[in-house]
Parts: structure tokens; C-alpha cells; sequence
């Protein structure tokens, strides 16, 4: 007989029992030595399989008499094991339930269950509890690993589940449920192939995994509701077709060294007031953003790496919080880290790379104190504001990117002590009526100017430095008014200070050294003030246009061949300089000062800069550029015949509107049925864009949303939740993915039908503000819109995207290794085909997910096989071969 449950806990008082289908002993079922079975007793099961509905109703333990995987147990119908005693155990049992939809195993209240070295299948985990929030306070303890152990044997509230060294697979809904007060630790143990969700809780239930892995699950690896907590270390996440983690409501997450990898849309995703923290974790290849927090979230993440998601890095809206410490967060698709509405982060030691829009940006009435963090590699800005977020950053250093700081927010936003270098255009930008204070701010190496000031933003700017920049050192538009301080401008492209028409502002105790252009250009009508400034190497200081009424007390130059300013050497003066002005203009310059009479611009100045005081805004996208943008999509062939239909009737509505004449009824409304990564949301985005280019929608955005931001917990909360989420929208494309959970099959009285209808009214009330998207698989997406009248009246239209063929998933490993600078060779193209060819297309096919995940695993292979070369050339380091191909491809 087996001894490895016994081992872990006391031994029985009670002589073992043993069960054989036939042969000697003195049980033929498991049922009935259970009935005979005293408290403590160890009941051995002898090989075969047994079909049973088994009741645990005293604390026993059942094991294999031959070791693991001998003995198995199937149910006839119902659960297979009910649980009512504490302190229960099973080992080395092989379990299978009859449903996949239904409970196999059932914990209830005050009861106890371990399973150890167990593979159950084919239906869940209930876990029950007492559901009382009293029951909240006792298990502040439980997030301990000692004190739920003991738990098991003396549990005090819901039941208590305990997983060792286990699998849990084939389950509909969730693997492992947990509700009320219950609690559960799991050890060392697999969560595979669940159509649905991994684990879930709800109530003020607590989960402890260590060395968890949940892979293969159609919905959220793990989801936590209520006021539940999770504490996870070191788990793996792996590939859902959901979140890798979904906090709600009040509950509480901590992972520590865990790994999240692929899930289809967040990695962390934590709504209401829940609360997340991460510590030396790694969310890769996120479909959507890595880590989001919304409503009144709370987020903290130290020391973890977020790769390669396809939205944000780390997104915070509503009031959520963040805060971020030693984090590197790279390649993202969209805005590295984004505080938007009236959210807030604080970043301190972080790195952010190579993002696909800004690396930082901050909008609406956010907030973010940034502190040692590096920005580098932005595909747009560093550091982007606007409406009227506020800034502090201190002690970062902004590198390369298109634009270093762009200050677009009214509300104040001060940097200090930061480092400006190497952007494309300018180093900083100010906003119209943006205020800015820069102390301490070094800026270098800029391809156009180092600092813009657009029309009425005020600059408080002292100890600063601008060098190398490939234009004006400094760009002054009419209306601004800096104050500076301690500037010092070096080597400029063209003008140190160039002031627009009507441009002011104070300067003390400036130096600008260098340039051929002169280091001054003040145009018409500009009126700054210079105090104890220099002008220093350069071929001239001042360049005046007419009317301008510079004042200048105690400026002058030093080595600059044509000076306007009284000349100084190392012992004073030159012989024969006047004294400096004291006020007005400075005195009668020679003719290489005034060129022409300045009847605008001084022959020093570049008129270009001038009439582009800061980077313009892009040009409105044409309804031309978004259908080629469409047509470049990767098959989708009725679903581009489509949309291109669908423009040309808006166009011609549009023409009627501006002859005066009626439009014809049209709704914009759609459905998008497919299944998942066939491309609906990348449709649903431009569709937006193409409805703003014809001028039907504002802003043209995409918000997405799905069942668990729509629906509420309890009776009132899903209208408002509804009607938060179509605010959001409004101007642009509210994108409902997998609508048909909002109208769950056979269920008459979910809070779905609530936010259905809400949706309705809301449609009609702002029927020419927003565009419904609702997507979701094609066979369930018709049961969604009979659901109410209301939705088959507006959504008349369907647009089906097919799954791609083979030859359409190899082209678009191409496109991702041309987005990412790499090559196929001809062996990997043929070698994909037949991998694609071979793929079964059945539920779990990811279409463009999986092709993603084929490339990126291809890039690790080259990886490993780059670095066994010694001396790799250029050409070896971009193809990939088919070699490269893995041996065990990913999961689809």
C-alpha cells in the first residue's frame, strides 16, 4: 500500500479499509466503505475504475493502493464528490465529472478537501461559503500560507480547498469556483483547456497559488470579484483568450515573480475599486494593454518588465491610481504608459522604450509625478499633455523620439533637473496657454528647435541649457510670455532666440554662443527684455525687424564679428563702444544689422521657422488614406467590399444633407460576427476614422468595452455602468466584444437584459453622437440581437470575417516581421504554410493571434541561435530561416 498522503498529515487512529471491485477485501464500493468508515479512517483503493457519486461526510482519506493514476473514479450523473467534513483528502485519484457545465467536485460551507497528486476532469471546483461579511475580517489571516494549511483541519466559515501537485482541466465556465467566505491554496498545479474562465471567485473568498500555471482557457486565466483577495507566487498565465488577471469591484490581487504571456487582450485589468499589486513580475504580449486600471483602482508594480503589448503598457482612467517603481515597460503598440480622465501615477526609477505613440502621456484633469524614470524610442512624443492634466517630472531623461516634451495641458506642469536629447523635431513644445516651469532642464542635440513656444503659453525657465539644436535654440510665438533665467544656449543651427511677431518675455543672465545666423532675430511688434545677458562667438547678436522694441540693460557681446550690442573684451569695452542702452532698442547698428531696412524679416532669419513655430498639427486623415489603409489589411476581402459599400452610401447622405435635401434612413450600427482574432477590432477602429473623415462622427475614437464593464453586481449598478461606458464613446465607436454574454442562453433574469436595454435608449437619445459595435461568433450573435426589439431595429447590417486561410496567416507573420525589421527565408514561408495548413481549425484556433505568437516564438529561436555565432553579420541577424521554426509550435 501506498504511504504518500498518509505522510503529510497524522496518522489515522483508525486501521486502513480497502476497496476492490473484486478479488479479497472488504468493500466492492467506494460508497460503501465510506459508510463504514469511522472519522480519520485511510480508505486504499485497489486498481480499476469505479462509478460512483461519492459523499465525504467524515474526515477521511482516500488513496490508490498501487501509486498514482491506478484508480479511477467517473460520475454517473451529478457531482462525483461532495465534500461536507473538514480535514478530507484524495491522492493519486484519476476524477472525472459528467458535465463539463457542471460541478464535479463540491466543497460546502465549513468543509474541508485536499487533493493531492489528483487529475480531475471534465467539470469544476465549487467551493462554497458562508457568504456572510463578517466572515471578511477572519480571513486577513488566511493570506498567509501557515494559517490556511492549518485551516483544513479546523476551518473556521466557508470551505477550504487545498490542490497539490495536481491538474484541473476540461471544465465549462470556470475550473475552480470559489464564492462566499470559502479559501483555497493551490500548489504545483496545472489549470489547462477550460472554456471559460481558470479560477474564479467572488464574496470575500481567498486564493493562494504557488507555482500555479492556468494555460488554455477561453476567458480570464483568473477573475476576482467582490471583496475577495488573490495572493500568487510564481505562476504562469499563459495565453487566454481573455485577461491574464481581472480584479472587480473591492477585491485585491498581489502576484510576486509571476509570468503573464499572451493573453488576447489585458494582462492585468483591475475595475471599481479593486486593488493590484505586482512585484518582480512579466507581462508579455498582451493583445490589448498590458496593465489597465479603471474606475477607482488601485495599481503598484515594482521591479516588472511589460513586452510587447499591442495597446499600452500601463493605462490608468476614471480616478484610478498607479504606481510604478524599477519598471522597464517596452515595445507597446500605443502610448507606453497613458493617465487619462482624472486618473493619477507616480513613476519613479522606471524605464520606457520603444512605444508605438508616446511614451508618457497625461490628458484630461490627470496627474503624474515622475521621478529617475528614462524615456527613449518614442515613435511620437516622450512626454505628452493636454486638457488639463498636470505634470511633475523630475530627474528623467528623455532620449531620441520624435519630440522630447510636448505641454499642450492649462494646467501647471513643472520639470526639473531633467535631460532633453536627441529628438527628431523639438526638444520641448508649449502649448497655447499651457503652463510650464523648466529648472534645471538640459536639451541637446534636437532636430529642429530646442524649445517652442506656441501663441500665449507662459514659461518659467531657470538654470537651463539648450545645445546642438538643428534649429532655433529657442522658438518664441506672439502672445508668449517666458521668463528666463540662467539660460544658456550653445551652438544653434540657426538662431539662438527667435521671436515671432509680437512675441514678449523676460531674459536675465543669458548666454548664447555660436551660430551663423544671428543670435537674436526679433520680429515686428516682438518687445522682450534682455538683463545681463551675452551674446558670445558668434558672426552677429541682434537682428531686428521693423517696429520691434526689444529692451536691453546690461547686455553685451563677446568675439561676434558684426555686434549690435556694445562689444566687451577681457579688459571691458572696445575702444569707441557706446555705452549699452538702458532701455529702448539698442543703439544705431550697422548696416549688417539691418539689412534691407527689415521691411519684415532679417536676413539671418529662416522664414520657415518662423511660419512653423512648433510642429503643425497633422493634417485631418482622408476618406483616400483610410481606405488604402483598409485595402493594405490582409484578406477580408467581403468584409473591405463592405465598408467601401457603406461610404459610398454616407457619401452620398452627406451630399443630400448639403443640398438641403432629407437623408434617407441609414443606420451606422453594425454587427461584426467572426471568431477571435479575425481582425474585428482593427475594422471597428478605422471605421471610426473613416466616419470622422466623412464628417459623421466627432472624434472618431474606438472604446471597448464587454460584458463585465456594462453589467453590475447587484440591482442599480448595471444602468450607470452602461451609461459611463457609452459616455466614453461619444463622438466616436463603442465596440462591445462578445455582446452575445449581455443575453446569456436560457437565462431569463440576468442583469444583461438591464444593460441591453439601457443601450437602446441610450442609442436612440444619441443616435447621431456614437456608432454601435456589437462582435462577437457568428452562431450566437443573432440570438443577441433578438433579444430586444430595440437592437433589431438598429443593428440591420452584419459584416462577417472569415478565418484566414494559410496563405493569409503567413503573410502576416511577413507583416510583423517587417513591422520588427525582419526577413522570412524561403524555407520558413513553405515551412509556415504547412504548420498553418495542419493548424485544426476548431474553437481554440487564434487566427491572427496564433500567427503572432508563431512569429514571436520564431525571434526567440533566432535569438539563441545568433548568439552561438561568433561573429554574426548583418544579413544573419534579420532572416528567419527555418531553422528557426520551434520545435513544438504555440498553442492555437
Amino acid at each position: 500500500m501506498t504511504t504518500s498522503a498518509s505522510a503529510h498529515s497524522a496518522a489515522p487512529a483508525a486501521p486502513p479499509l480497502r476497496v476492490a471491485a473484486k478479488g479479497w477485501g472488504g468493500h466492492r464500493t467506494i460508497a460503501s466503505a465510506l459508510a463504514a468508515a469511522p472519522p480519520g479512517a485511510v480508505i486504499t483503493i485497489a486498481p480499476g475504475v469505479y462509478t460512483e457519486s461519492l459523499r465525504l461526510e467524515r474526515r477521511v482519506l482516500l488513496e490508490p493502493e498501487f501509486g498514482s493514476g491506478t484508480v479511477h473514479l467517473r460520475s454517473p450523473g451529478g457531482p462525483l464528490l461532495t465534500v461536507t467534513a473538514p480535514g478530507c483528502e484524495l491522492y493519486g485519484l484519476d476524477l472525472r465529472g459528467c458535465d463539463p457545465a457542471e460541478a464535479a467536485v463540491r466543497v460546502a460551507d465549513a468543509a474541508g478537501l485536499t487533493l493531492t497528486e489528483c487529475d480531475l476532469g471534465v467539470g469544476r471546483i465549487d467551493v462554497l461559503g458562508s457568504r456572510q461579511e463578517a466572515a471578511a475580517a477572519d480571513n486577513a489571516a488566511l493570506t498567509f500560507a501557515d494559517t490556511l494549511a492549518g485551516a483544513l483541519r479546523d476551518p473556521v466559515g466557508g470551505g477550504v480547498l487545498l490542490v497539490r501537485r495536481s491538474r484541473l482541466h476540461d471544465a465549462r465556465h470556470a475550473a475552480v469556483h470559489l464564492e462566499g467566505d470559502a479559501r483555497a491554496r493551490l500548489e504545483d498545479t496545472v489549470v489547462d483547456t477550460v472554456d471559460g474562465l481558470g479560477v474564479a471567485l467572488g464574496g470575500s473568498a481567498v486564493l493562494l497559488g504557488e507555482r500555479l500555471r492556468v494555460t488554455g482557457t477561453a476567458g480570464s486565466c483568473l477573475r476576482a470579484r467582490g471583496s475577495s483577495r488573490v495572493l500568487l507566487r510564481d505562476a504562469r498565465l499563459a495565453g487566454p483568450g481573455r485577461h491574464g488577471l481581472l480584479i472587480e469591484d473591492e477585491a485585491e490581487a498581489l502576484l510576486e515573480e509571476c509570468r503573464i504571456s499572451d493573453p488576447a487582450r489585458g494582462g492585468v485589468r483591475a475595475d471599481g475599486s479593486a486593488s493590484v499589486g505586482l512585484a518582480d513580475c512579466r507581462i508579455t504580449g498582451a493583445g490589448t494593454d498590458a496593465l489597465a486600471g479603471y474606475g477607482s483602482a488601485r495599481l503598484t508594480v515594482h521591479g516588472c518588465w511589460i513586452l510587447g503589448p499591442a495597446g499600452h503598457g500601463l493605462a490608468v482612467a476614471g480616478e484610478a491610481t498607479a504606481l510604478a517603481g524599477d519598471t522597464l515597460i517596452a515595445r507597446t503598440g500605443a502610448a507606453a504608459v497613458r493617465v487619462g480622465d482624472g486618473a493619477g501615477a507616480a513613476l519613479t526609477g522606471c524605464r520606457i522604450g520603444v512605444s508605438g505613440e508616446h511614451a508618457l502621456t497625461v490628458t484630461g484633469t490627470a496627474h503624474a509625478d515622475v521621478t529617475d524614470t528614462t524615456f527613449a524610442d518614442a515613435a511620437v512624443c516622450g512626454v505628452h499633455t493636454d486638457g488639463r492634466a498636470r505634470l511633475d517630472l523630475t530627474g528623467g531623461r528623455i532620449e531620441r523620439g520624435e519630440t522630447g516634451l510636448r505641454l499642450r495641458s492649462t494646467a501647471a506642469a513643472a520639470v526639473r533637473g531633467t535631460t532633453v536629447t536627441g529628438p527628431r523635431k523639438a526638444g520641448v513644445e508649449i502649448g497655447p496657454k499651457a503652463r510650464t516651469t523648466l529648472a534645471g532642464v538640459r536639451i541637446g542635440a534636437t532636430g529642429s528647435a530646442g524649445v517652442v513656444l506656441d501663441s500665449g503659453a507662459l514659461l518659467t525657465m531657470e538654470g537651463c541649457a539648450i545645445e546642438a539644436a538643428g534649429g532655433s535654440g529657442m522658438v518664441v510665438a506672439g502672445a508668449a510670455e517666458p521668463s528666463v533665467r540662467g539660460l544658456r544656449i550653445d551652438g544653434a543651427a540657426k538662431n539662438g532666440i527667435l521671436f515671432a511677431p509680437g512675441a514678449g518675455g523676460t531674459f536675465d543672465h543669458c548666454d548664447l554662443t555660436g551660430g551663423n545666423f544671428p543670435a537674436l532675430h526679433i520680429g515686428r511688434a516682438a518687445t522682450p527684455r534682455f538683463t545681463g545677458c551675452r551674446v558670445l562667438d558668434c558672426s552677429q547678436d541682434v537682428a531686428l525687424a521693423e517696429d520691434a522694441a526689444p529692451v536691453f540693460e546690461d547686455c553685451v557681446s563677446v568675439r561676434v564679428k558684426n555686434p549690435a550690442l556694445p562689444p566687451v573684451t577681457a579688459a571691458g569695452p572696445a575702444p569707441g563702444a557706446g555705452p549699452a542702452p538702458s532701455a529702448g532698442r539698442p543703439g544705431p547698428a550697422p548696416d549688417s544689422a539691418r539689412p534691407g531696412g527689415f521691411s519684415a524679416l532679417s536676413a539671418g532669419s529662416d522664414p520657415g521657422e518662423l511660419a512653423d513655430l512648433g510642429e503643425p498639427e497633422p493634417a485631418p486623415e482622408t476618406l483616400e488614406e483610410l481606405l488604402a489603409e483598409l485595402d493594405e489589411l490582409v484578406g477580408l476581402d467581403g468584409v473591405k467590399r463592405d465598408v467601401g459599400g457603406m461610404v459610398k452610401l454616407m457619401q452620398t447622405v452627406r451630399l443630400r444633407q448639403q443640398a438641403g435635401l432629407p437623408a434617407p434612413p441609414l443606420s451606422r450600427h453594425l454587427v461584426f460576427a467572426g471568431n477571435p482574432g479575425t481582425g474585428k477590432t482593427t475594422v471597428a477602429r478605422l471605421y471610426g476614422r473613416l466616419l470622422k473623415a466623412l464628417g459623421l462622427l466627432e472624434r472618431g475614437h474606438l472604446v471597448e468595452v464587454d460584458r463585465s464593464a456594462l453589467v453590475g453586481e447587484y440591482v442599480g449598478h448595471t444602468g450607470p455602468k452602461t451609461t459611463e461606458s457609452f459616455n466614453r464613446a461619444r463622438g466616436g465607436v463603442l465596440f462591445i466584444d462578445e455582446a452575445y454574454a449581455l443575453v446569456p442562453a436560457g437565462v431569463s433574469n440576468d442583469f444583461g437584459l438591464e444593460a441591453v436595454a439601457t443601450l437602446v435608449k441610450l442609442m436612440e437619445d444619441h443616435r447621431d453622437e456614437v456608432v454601435v459595435i456589437a462582435a462577437g461568433y457568428p452562431g450566437d450573435m443573432e440570438r443577441f440581437v433578438s433579444s430586444n426589439p430595440g437592437l433589431a431595429s438598429r443593428f440591420t447590417r452584419s459584416l462577417v470575417f472569415a478565418d484566414y486561410s494559410s496563405a493569409e496567416l503567413v503573410r502576416i507573420v511577413e507583416h510583423h516581421a517587417q513591422r520588427h525589421r525582419y526577413e522570412l527565408s524561403e524555407g520558413a514561408r513553405a515551412r509556415l504554410g504547412e504548420h498553418f495548413d495542419a493548424v485544426p481549425r476548431d474553437a481554440r484556433f487564434g487566427n491572427g493571434r496564433t500567427a503572432r505568437q508563431v512569429f514571436q516564438a520564431m525571434t526567440e529561436r533566432q535569438a539563441l541561435r545568433i548568439t552561438e555565432l561568433t561573429d554574426p553579420v548583418e544579413a544573419q541577424l534579420v532572416v528567419l530561416d527555418e531553422e528557426d521554426m520551434p520545435l513544438a509550435l504555440p498553442p492555437v
